[in-house]
């Protein structure tokens, strides 16, 4: 299941891992460490569209109008209750309410108005009676993330897009456009056009690069001039603030004209989470899904976590030399807990 809820420059930011040696297992773990958050909680934090289907009468008391439901609820496409001896009921969205009112999304029920005629009614058996298609799970929060550049207009299998600003997406961000989820699984650097730096540089952590022209860069984007990368502080119309031999790579000097590579070329997933693979024109809009802060933070410190102890071959000491240090994970127990009280769901026998 490509959901992560956390990135892997998330993770190596906070952990101070350079590099692109260690990807392959950091993505492996920030996937298993974002499974069992799902296990732990008894929900996830990404919505998914799909269909969910329903015992009628339950098993647990009821009023006889009240559908409780085994997941977080975000919105209804579709309620559908089965008579017998016939083809399902569609329940109009102006029969029943989602509930509680106050608080949701996300919701646990669903109630028919009881000044409608709707009922949930029971097949040939309880069994599988009423089916729920809809958004499911615990939030659909996003944040803007800039725009198509190209790649996703002409058809819905290609699974390399460009986007406008490669400061504002991460491998293992889950991107929507428009009505389709698309997962992040890699990043590779471009030529942007024609930019060139206009100037040589010196193999100097001082100093900065000057593009030509119309570059288009932006603050919190990395580039690659030659073997070098380069992470963007600020942007003055040509004059970029940088820091040098970023990620690892090697500080170096630069000839002038030297082609400006960026991180804007994504490795996607289609579709994903019960979504359809459409065509996007160039400039529409990209946004990424994101889960909540303390779910993200708890994300990336157990991956941190498993990283370490997985370096040490699952020793009490991490580290060597003067850095050695023996491994505790009480400050992590700490915060899994404090996430488990905060988002658990509780059991609900519904099925």
């Amino acid at each position: 299941m490509a959901n992560w809820y956390c990135t892997r420059e998330q993770v190596k930011l906070a952990g101070s891992i350079f590099g692109s040696t260690h990807n392959g297992r950091l993505d492996r773990l920030i996937e298993a460490t974002s499974r069992r958050i799902d296990r732990e909680t008894r929900r996830y934090f990404l919505p998914r569209t799909e269909t969910r289907v329903y015992r009628w009468p339950p098993r647990q008391p009821s009023s006889g109008l009240i559908l409780w439901l085994d997941q977080d609820l975000i919105a209804v496409t579709t309620l559908q209750t089965q008579a017998q001896n016939t083809s399902p009921t569609t329940i109009s969205s102006s029969d029943f309410f989602l509930e509680p009112a106050n608080t949701g999304p996300p919701y646990n029920r669903i109630e028919i108005d009881r000044s409608s005629t709707a009922v949930f009614q029971a097949g040939d058996t309880p069994q599988r009676s009423i089916s729920v298609l809809g958004r499911w799970g615990f939030s659909e929060d996003t944040r803007g993330a800039g725009t198509v550049a190209s790649g996703l207009d002409s058809g819905t299998t290609a699974t390399t897009m460009v986007c406008s600003d490669g400061g504002l997406i991460d491998v293992g961000d889950t991107l929507l456009i428009e009505s389709e989820q698309l997962f992040v699984s890699g990043r590779s650097n471009a030529a942007l056009g024609s930019v060139l730096i206009n100037g040589a540089l010196t193999a100097s952590m001082a100093e900065d690069v000057v593009a030509d022209g119309s570059h288009g860069l932006l603050a919190g984007e990395t580039i690659q001039v030659g073997s070098e990368q380069m992470f963007i502080e600020s942007v003055s119309t040509n004059d970029l603030a940088v820091v040098r031999a970023y990620n690892g790579s090697v500080l170096a000097s630069h000839n002038n004209d030297t082609a400006i590579h960026t991180l804007r070329t994504l490795t996607v997933e289609r579709g994903v989470n019960g979504t359809t693979a459409a065509t996007h024109a160039d400039a529409t809009a990209v946004s990424v899904i994101e889960p909540p802060f303390d779910i993200s933070t708890a994300c990336i410190a157990d991956t941190l976590a498993a990283y370490a102890q997985e370096t040490a071959s699952w020793g009490r000491t991490v580290g060597t030399g003067e850095g050695a240090g023996e491994f505790t994970a009480r400050d992590l127990a700490g915060r899994r807990g404090e996430v488990l009280m905060n988002y658990r769901r509780l059991r609900t026998a519904v099925i």
